[in-house]
């Protein structure tokens, strides 16, 4: 009787720690933080990267991500742990780019915002492309044949104009309902968009279904999320379909990869 006892005590046990571990798996080590300064512009800009190894970059893609306007908040760039940690978690090297400053103007809240924003969509996309220049100078094996740019709400519009002024510098697009600055008509870069279900975008933004068949665009719409659930204040359920659709846009969906994801717990 005892020795069955122990027996059985030793295989709960194990079972606890595999468990746990496969818990911790999930999360990498806290993001290294970087803080760039362009000298042009006499301008800081925090970073944060997200990897499984900076010590072996080579031929890793690059995503560089970009927050949703927080009001200057410090941080912002933390807001996506559960999609960035996981993207890590796959192969990607990620930056995220920290684009408002405490000391930095808020942007107006009145009038149009294709005029009153585009300071602060011109001052990101700037953001964008000092740290991918940066990137290439400190981590020159990265593939930088295949850049996503991506970001979510006012960072996604950033990213769409930086797409737009420089085609050549990105593999794929990947907005999270940006609703203000418009998708450019194009067939490279790929372009990707994920939808909520309760801001909709401004004229013009989105392409017509005739647009996205003809520049091979895709546009989805998410039924159960709310524009302000697509950072890590959303439900697990939210998150888990978020990053299915960034796997499958990158072409991540097939074999074991997004199975092992799923297998596991998404902060």
């Amino acid at each position: 009787m005892n020795k069955m006892l122990l027996i059985f005590l030793i295989i709960l046990l194990t079972s606890c720690k595999s468990n746990q571990d496969i818990v911790k798996s999930t999360n990498l080590s806290s993001p290294k933080i970087i803080e760039y300064f362009d000298s042009s512009r006499e301008r800081k800009i925090p970073v944060a990267i997200y990897a499984k190894s900076i010590l072996t970059t080579k031929k890793m893609p690059v995503l560089i991500f970009s927050h949703g306007y927080g009001r200057n908040a410090p941080e912002s760039n933390l807001s996506y742990a559960y999609l960035l940690e996981n993207l890590a978690k796959t192969g990607y090297f990620v930056a995220s780019i920290q684009h408002e400053l405490p000391t930095d103007d808020l942007v107006p809240l009145e009038g149009n915002p294709q005029v009153v924003r585009r300071p602060n969509w011109n001052r990101g996309a700037e953001n964008i492309l000092f740290v991918l220049k940066e990137l290439q100078k400190y981590y020159p094996d990265l593939d930088y044949k295949k850049v996503i740019i991506s970001g979510h709400s006012n960072g996604g519009d950033m990213s769409t104009l930086f797409t737009e002024m420089h085609p050549d510098l990105v593999w794929k697009l990947i907005t999270l309902d940006q609703r203000r600055y418009a998708f450019p008509r194009i067939s490279q870069p790929k372009i990707y968009s994920l939808r909520s279900s309760d801001q909709p975008a401004d004229t013009g933004v989105l392409p017509t279904l005739e647009e996205q068949n003809k520049f091979k665009m895709k546009i989805v719409e998410l039924s159960n999320t709310i524009h302000n659930d697509m950072d890590d204040g959303g439900t697990l359920t939210q998150k888990e379909e978020i990053l299915k659709y960034f796997l499958e846009f990158l072409g991540e969906n097939k074999n074991s990869g997004i199975e092992k994801i799923h297998r596991e717990k998404i902060r």
